[in-house]
């Protein structure tokens, strides 16, 4: 009885660490960067009771998302140093969860190196991340991390934009996300929207956005770089007006773009 005392505790622990973790890593996509790390630190904490080395690399993920949203780029790429070794064991052995897991904490701790101008740690942690997906073979969903070879491709692209290889990306970024996790393909189409936006694609860059605003409105309306666009796009709009440039006003005040 105990021991089952015990085992529900942990199982306690679990479900917080992952209820924390949905918290922290939604808080950070909507710019709440500051309570985003609040819940990522409870995650972590969490899954340290749960004595589970996947909840804990779970628990990883969201303080990544939660460091990046904070600028903290270092420490992410430290946690993901650690986060390695806490699944060596699980990767050794093939399980798909392990990979998938380690493979997602490799990518969030390239976009750190990206953002923080290291291109050659970029560039390395992206390639273990490819050996991971190669290992798994398929796009996946293990531990709702949408692991797999093309979220690497599309991790790649963004990255590629953070180190402002804007025509990489608006020669490569014509991907199928339709399979993908919706929360990856509305990325992807931000991400996408904004190196045509950048590269002077104006209409293309707006169709993208109009798109991934269709398929998840709130992941949208309150993201940072979507804001961004709209403000570019904006500029780019033919003084004398037009359909186009009415529409994306209009999407700018859904957006909060603009007043």
């Amino acid at each position: 009885m105990r021991d089952a005392g015990a085992k529900d505790r942990r199982d306690c622990w679990a479900v917080s660490a992952r209820t924390h973790h949905l918290a922290a890593t939604t808080l950070a996509k909507v710019g709440e960067s500051d309570v985003s790390w609040l819940a990522a630190e409870r995650a972590m904490r969490a899954a340290d009771e749960s004595d589970d080395p996947l909840v804990l690399a779970s628990a990883a993920r969201s303080g990544t998302h939660a460091l990046l949203a904070n600028g903290r780029y270092e420490a992410a790429m430290e946690l993901g140093n650690t986060t390695a070794t806490w699944l060596a064991s699980q990767v050794a052995e093939s399980d798909p969860s392990a990979l998938s897991l380690l493979g997602m904490i490799h990518l969030r701790a390239a976009v750190a190196a990206a953002r923080h101008q290291d291109r050659l740690t970029a560039a390395r942690l992206l390639n273990h991340a490819e050996q991971l997906a190669d290992d798994l073979g398929s796009d996946e969903n293990y531990w709702q991390t949408g692991f797999g070879p093309t979220n690497v491709i599309l991790h790649r692209l963004s990255i590629e934009l953070d180190l402002d290889n804007v025509s990489y990306v608006v020669e490569n970024g014509r991907i199928d996300v339709d399979h993908m996790p919706q929360e990856r393909s509305v990325s992807h189409r931000i991400d996408y929207s904004r190196a045509l936006s950048l590269a002077g694609r104006g209409d293309e860059a707006f169709t993208e956005l109009r798109t991934a605003e269709r398929t998840a409105p709130q992941l949208v309306r309150n993201n940072p770089r979507v804001r961004e666009t709209l403000r570019d796009l904006i500029k780019q709009s033919p003084v004398s007006g037009g359909s186009r440039s009415s529409e994306v006003f209009v999407m700018a005040q859904r957006c909060r773009a603009v007043q």
